[in-house]
């Protein structure tokens, strides 16, 4: 049975590690020894089934700037931190003695984690037989501002790494739409398709209604498939707040405020923020922490309020909920903004800026998603299970497990 290492480290959302999460059951379902190592904080119910998993101690981050790198108790990290850190994942190599290292991100990012990183990987060049390292990214990355950055990457990624998997379609978005160096990668690279939850599965039916008319108005159209409710979400982290204020202080406003609108707060969003999404509660409306069960909410939602980080846009996409999108664009964040600005040239989804977002021009978003019918989604969406297909097919001509670690 094939071995392989999963390192995925998510710092301000969850999203990193979901994706993780995903492949590794893919994996496991493949016929593969699966390890899955995260530096994140702990999520409850996230664990990936049929997988090993090892917890390092927590590294977080307290807003988009990433900077610096805190523990579990937001207090800044030292070396000493750090140190353990590389230590135990050390030791977690030489135990687990993979044939395949699958890095989430790096080197396309988590430049801040180099210093385990890159002893992990000297460690993995001294390993006889060297096992087969992969880098596995989402569709599109974050803009570099800086051009020797990217150079960085492209050294980093010429010196270690054997293959890179992007999670995405090209019709969608290609790599070198947001990496320049792509043509001077002398390692290829794979496009898998999308990573979505295979226990949700496609249904991206059109139109889909909520139980009864809104109003008189003939847009909003009966249908026996009752979806009653508006599902309003920010991803895991905790820089969605003011996305979820507002989507409460819409409702009052939207021709769709006689359905039920669940607002699920992220886990990272703290208490105070809680406080103010309770204080704007109405009647109708129901805030709680996010949930294990996102997707069949999805799947039950008319219409879904989210921004447009890649693990809740799949989920909107292949649920059936009419979405309307925000992307986060915070501290010159490109990424969700890139893929927001897909979704609409696509028809799939109603779009809005974030940074002038008001209550009344969610709600205005909210009926013209109610009274439209979007394009469908169609773009490959089995990325777990060709990244499988892939790494067995990468480890064929390796033959047997590595041996030894020095």
């Amino acid at each position: 049975m094939p071995c392989v290492m999963i390192y995925v480290q998510h710092l301000l959302g969850i999203g990193h590690l979901m994706r993780a999460r995903r492949l590794a059951e893919a994996l496991a379902d493949a016929g593969f020894d699966v390890h899955l190592v995260s530096g994140g904080m702990p999520i409850g119910g996230r664990l990936p089934r049929g997988a090993w998993t090892m917890q390092l101690p927590p590294i977080r981050v307290s807003d988009a700037s990433f900077t610096p790198l805190r523990d579990a108790g937001f207090t800044p990290i030292d070396d000493a931190y750090r140190e353990r850190r590389r230590d135990l994942l050390l030791d977690a190599y030489a135990r687990i003695r993979p044939d395949a290292l699958l890095f989430e991100t790096f080197p396309f990012g988590r430049r801040s984690l180099r210093f385990e990183l890159v002893p992990l990987l000297e460690r993995v060049d001294a390993t006889h037989p060297r096992p087969l390292v992969v880098s596995s990214i989402r569709e599109i990355l974050q803009l570099q501002q800086k051009p020797e950055r990217e150079r960085e990457m492209l050294e980093w990624a010429a010196r270690w790494f054997d293959a890179v998997l992007v999670h995405g379609d090209p019709r969608f978005a290609r790599f070198d739409d947001t990496y320049s160096f792509v043509d001077a990668l002398a390692i290829p690279v794979h496009y898998t398709g999308f990573v979505v939850d295979r226990k949700a599965g496609p249904d991206s039916t059109f139109p889909a209604t909520p139980s009864r008319k809104a109003e008189s108005d003939p847009a909003f159209l009966e249908d026996p498939a009752s979806r009653d409710e508006v599902v309003v979400s920010a991803g895991g982290g905790g820089v969605g707040v003011e996305l979820l204020a507002a989507a409460l202080a819409a409702q009052a406003h939207s021709r769709l405020s006689h359905l039920t609108w669940r607002v699920l707060a992220g886990p990272n969003v703290r208490d105070d923020g809680m406080k103010r999404l309770e204080a704007l509660r109405g009647p109708n409306a129901i805030v709680e922490r996010s949930r294990a069960d996102f997707a069949s909410l999805l799947r039950r939602a008319f219409v879904s309020i989210s921004q447009a980080g890649y693990n809740t846009t799949m989920d909107v996409m292949t649920s059936g909920a009419r979405p309307v999108v925000a992307p986060f664009t915070g501290n010159g964040e490109t990424e969700q903004r890139a893929r927001g600005e897909r979704l609409a040239r696509f028809d799939l989804a109603v779009v809005v800026d974030d940074r002038t977002l008001t209550p009344q021009r969610l709600a205005a978003a909210v009926d013209e998603a109610a009274s439209r019918t979007f394009a469908r989604w169609d773009f490959a969406s089995d990325g777990a299970t060709r990244t499988a297909e892939l790494l067995h097919e990468l480890l064929a001509p390796r033959g047997g497990r590595a041996k030894s670690a020095a």
